[in-house]
């Protein structure tokens, strides 16, 4: 018989059940991709800071730039 055809009611669930560390640990992760991914955006930031155009094209000045890419990671 094809999957295609098969009620979904009689699948097995094969899932286990989610426990408290699990979350904990995934909140964990996500925080830390989140950190990961800013150091990135302030680590561009600080590469065209000295770019005029490409500060025009974002609206943004450079001490503004620059304020934000010396934030800390975790911010």
């Amino acid at each position: 018989m094809s999957m295609l055809f098969v009620n979904g009611d009689d699948l097995v669930r094969t899932r286990r059940p989610v426990s408290t560390a699990d979350h904990q640990q995934n909140s964990w992760l996500a925080r830390l991709g989140r950190w990961l991914a800013c150091r990135e955006q302030r680590a561009d930031l600080r590469a065209i800071a000295d770019d005029p155009h490409l500060l025009s094209d974002l609206g943004l000045t450079r001490e503004e730039v620059l304020t934000q890419a010396n934030m800390p990671f975790w911010r």
